[in-house]
């Protein structure tokens, strides 16, 4: 009883201060100063909000197939951040998972259920932050920080507005939307332990060091060509690679056929969501 109470103030503690934190950075989007007044953070929580949903969905559609499939695990830890040093306001959020996953399928559906779960929360999101968005061709008057573009952004962006991605001043619900996209995408990265490595492992089995190689070579030319912060997602990929992934109980179960055009699905997500030039300061 104790350590279930234990535990229930650690998640919940980590998920308020992350609401807090993820608010007073909406706030900041918003443009006010978020310790100025109540009114001035409390126009953070649109943002919080939906931020917030997007990464709860996306831990709980691991939970709930860890579940379905008798592997434990915990709820979600929230990471708080400092919004004045990460602009979102957290670091994300994770389940521990307890002992190995009996079987290939086991491991496709929770590592594919987060990934789907959050896209559409996040679809949803980007969609109302767009609505929210305004249109201006005129020339910014100052310097202008410019959220780079994926496929699907860019298709919603002209679908919702009418207008070309570089004229839209986003509102902060978009710009938890974008993020939530950003996330899905960096979580699909096809390695290790992250959701797109147990995708891949569950297609494939051991036949997956080649292709997580190359997204880590490709991902270092973007580095060099676009931006920077590839280069150090190459070298995570580099070091998941070299680590492997653990074996499930039973590595020999197929995973049939609706789970491989279900992973070609989830491969079809990463393109769509991948950002090459993630976030550029312009003139």
């Amino acid at each position: 009883m104790r350590s279930t109470l234990r535990r229930a103030v650690v998640h919940g503690g980590l998920f308020l201060v992350t609401a807090a934190t993820t608010t007073a950075a909406g706030a900041a989007w918003a443009g006010v100063d978020p310790f100025a007044s109540w009114t001035d953070f409390a126009r953070g929580v649109p943002f919080s909000a939906a931020l917030l949903a997007i990464l709860l969905c996306h831990e709980l559609g691991h939970y709930l197939f860890c579940l379905r499939h008798g592997v434990d695990a915990t709820l979600p830890y929230f990471l708080p951040a400092p919004p004045f040093v990460v602009p979102w306001g957290t670091f994300g959020a994770f389940i521990r998972v307890g002992g190995r996953f009996p079987d290939r399928r086991a491991l496709f559906d929770m590592g594919a259920a987060g990934p789907w779960a959050g896209f559409v929360v996040a679809l949803g999101v980007m969609i109302l932050g767009l609505e929210l968005s305004h249109v201006d061709a005129a020339a910014p008057q100052s310097s202008v920080l410019v959220f780079g573009d994926s496929l699907l952004t860019g298709f919603l962006t002209r679908a919702v507005l009418g207008a070309e991605p570089d004229t839209v001043f986003i509102h902060p619900v978009g710009v938890a939307g974008w993020f939530g996209l950003l996330v899905t995408s960096l979580n699909l990265l096809p390695a290790g332990q992250l959701d797109g490595g147990h995708v891949l492992y569950a297609a494939l089995g051991r036949r997956t060091p080649v292709i997580s190689g190359a997204i880590a070579a490709g991902l270092a030319i973007l580095g060099f060509r676009l931006w920077p912060g590839w280069l150090l997602w190459a070298a995570i990929l580099a070091g998941m690679t070299r680590l492997g992934h653990p074996q499930t109980v039973d590595d020999g179960v197929p995973i049939g056929v609706g789970r491989l055009v279900a992973a070609a699905l989830t491969l079809v997500m990463l393109v769509i969501t991948f950002v090459p030039e993630p976030i550029k300061i312009l003139p």
